[in-house]
């Protein structure tokens, strides 16, 4: 968190640490929630299953006892003492009405279907027939029929005629009432769930939607053995809890009944609940927020109050006011901060009185063994012209002396009036620097010792601009000087070149002399800095830093090493505020 003040802060980790215990809180409660919920589907499916047995067996006991009263009827042993299938197949239309059954079957006492009555026409005697016997052979009397599509349970009983003592078997009454769309709507009100009747590898009747029942049958084992007894399965895209009922079919293909409750359903206030806890949640967040910002604003004012006079003091302002209230650490702080401010202010002054004093023992030093030296070949050369026996080329060579001496004493005098002047004394004025540049080169050759160098300028772009062109020369020849004076006699040589870069000024000043010197590198720009020259004032470097600063631009050398040294020069072409004022006020 650089850069982020310490309210923000304090916010930041609030938020983090509310929206953190929100979220774990919700998850939590719906985690929790779930579980429950699951438990509840659970027992109400253990409660599903046992109404079912009970509606089941009141059913099966309803159904049984009107197969034993039809059966019962004289009219109906009459109806078996014929033995013509014809006239009992007519006869049996009155008594299925009667009865109010989807299947009834007629049987003759050797197991012979006699008469059959459905409501699905498909259903052939045939298919009775070869039914009938396997209800017959087992000491039952309820089963189970599929037959077409369609599931029957049927319920059987016999047609006796006598005294109850020896009863003569007439034949065998067969009533079947299927499991159609109405008695699965009925079940699945009774069990509060869906439910589905699967004979085989078969869906026969359920409550659920087709592409759910197709899911049914490919998740779903075909029996009981092994199979989930509440557990959780996906059908649809929507998952249910879910367990079966195994109904016996001897010698026949695994029924069973599965009952389901949707668990999304069940779950579905979840989502309402869920976004509840959020907003209670994010309510909670905001005004923990606010009540954290309010608090903090009290215990981060002071600290703002002394952030402010840490800048202050890094801005040099020694009087930035501050105030320490209470007694708490951050009070604490900011005593011991003020009086390190007024003892680093003293300790400062001092320096500065240390560092002025030694600046002008070290300056008097350099300029006054710099000016005796001078003036020291002034006094001899003059006292050399005072002899009369002296010719005039001798003459000559001590008045060139002379003036060397002179114009060493005045390049020192007008360095240090340069260093010492301020930037409002730029004159600038528009115009090109490679003429700056080329009277530099000119200043260069008319000393005879360097017209032998090779100084090379080159220059990409305009190189117009506002520009104190004397001070500007004056900064471009010390800087060749510099440079000639280590370059080889023979060989040496100087490349400049002019780049344009945006809105400045770029200049390279190359050369192939030995490099800087390590011991002198760190302080190259510093007052009186020299290093292997015999009449060097070490203000050169100082000077020609002076003048571009006092442009807007600087120097530094881009590298040096023992093939040569480059300086780059970076001066803006437009004036700054304080230029341009000049400029104005010149023109």
């Amino acid at each position: 968190m650089g850069g982020i003040r310490l309210r923000t802060k304090f916010l930041l980790c609030m938020v983090a640490v509310s929206a953190a215990l929100t979220f774990t809180t919700l998850l939590v409660v719906r985690h929790t929630v779930q579980q429950e919920v699951r438990l509840g589907i659970q027992r109400d499916l253990e409660n599903s299953v046992s109404a079912f047995h009970n509606f089941q067996q009141q059913r099966e006991v309803t159904l049984e006892r009107s197969a034993a009263l039809l059966a019962d009827l004289p009219n109906v042993r009459a109806l078996m003492t014929t033995h013509d299938p014809a006239t009992i197949q007519d006869a049996s239309r009155d008594l299925w009405q009667l009865a109010g059954s989807d299947l009834l079957l007629l049987a003759d006492s050797s197991g012979k279907v006699m008469a059959l009555q459905a409501a699905p026409p498909e259903i052939t005697v045939r298919e009775a027939q070869d039914f009938f016997p396997q209800v017959v052979s087992r000491d039952e009397t309820r089963h189970w029929w599929y037959v077409e599509g369609h599931l029957y349970e049927v319920f059987l009983q016999d047609i006796n005629f006598g005294p109850a003592s020896g009863r003569q078997v007439l034949g065998y009454l067969l009533l079947g009432y299927e499991i159609d769309d109405r008695v699965t709507r009925d079940l699945s009100r009774v069990a509060a769930s869906e439910v589905a009747f699967r004979y085989g590898d078969a869906i026969v009747r359920s409550t659920l939607k087709p592409a759910q029942e197709s899911e049914l049958l490919r998740v779903a084992p075909r029996t009981t053995a092994g199979a989930p007894q509440g557990d959780q399965m996906s059908l649809g895209g929507e998952r249910f809890l879910a367990t079966s009922v195994v109904l016996p079919t001897p010698g026949s293909p695994a029924l069973n009944l599965w009952v389901l409750k949707s668990f999304d359903q069940a779950t579905a206030f979840l989502s309402s609940l869920n976004e509840l806890l959020l907003a209670l949640g994010l309510t909670a967040v905001l005004a923990g927020s606010l009540l954290v910002f309010l608090i903090s604003h009290t215990f981060t004012r002071p600290l703002e109050n002394l952030v402010a006079g840490v800048r202050a003091l890094e801005q040099g302002d020694y009087a930035y006011p501050l105030q320490a209230h209470g007694g708490d650490e951050v009070a604490e702080v900011t005593g011991t901060f003020d009086r390190m401010r007024k003892n680093l202010q003293k300790t400062q002054r001092e320096l500065l009185d240390a560092e002025r004093l030694a600046t002008i023992g070290r300056m008097a030093s350099s300029i006054s063994h710099d000016l005796r030296h001078s003036l020291a070949a002034v006094i001899a050369n003059a006292e050399f012209l005072c002899e009369s026996n002296l010719t005039p080329g001798q003459r000559e060579d001590l008045y060139s002396e002379i003036r060397i001496a002179v114009n060493q004493m005045t390049d020192l005098i007008e360095s240090l009036l340069e260093f010492s002047r301020t930037r409002e004394s730029l004159r600038p004025t528009y115009g090109d620097v490679r003429s700056a540049v080329d009277r530099a080169v000119q200043g260069v050759k008319a000393h005879p010792e360097f017209q032998r160098i090779r100084i090379r300028i080159s220059a990409e772009g305009p190189t117009e601009g506002w520009f104190d062109f004397k001070k500007l020369e004056r900064a471009l020849l010390n800087l060749l000087l510099n440079a000639c004076e280590v370059v080889p006699a023979e060989s040496g040589k100087i490349d400049i070149e002019l780049k344009r870069q945006g809105g400045s000024l770029e200049i390279r000043i190359e050369d192939n002399g030995p490099g800087i010197a390590e011991a002198v590198r760190e302080r190259l720009f510093e007052p009186f800095v020299s290093h292997g020259k015999e009449n060097g004032t070490g203000m050169g470097l100082t000077v020609v830093q002076k003048i571009l600063q006092d442009h807007g631009g600087d120097v530094t050398v881009e590298q040096t090493s023992a093939s040569g040294t480059t300086f780059r020069v970076n001066i803006p072409l437009n004036p700054s505020a304080e230029n341009a004022l000049a400029a104005r006020h010149v023109n």
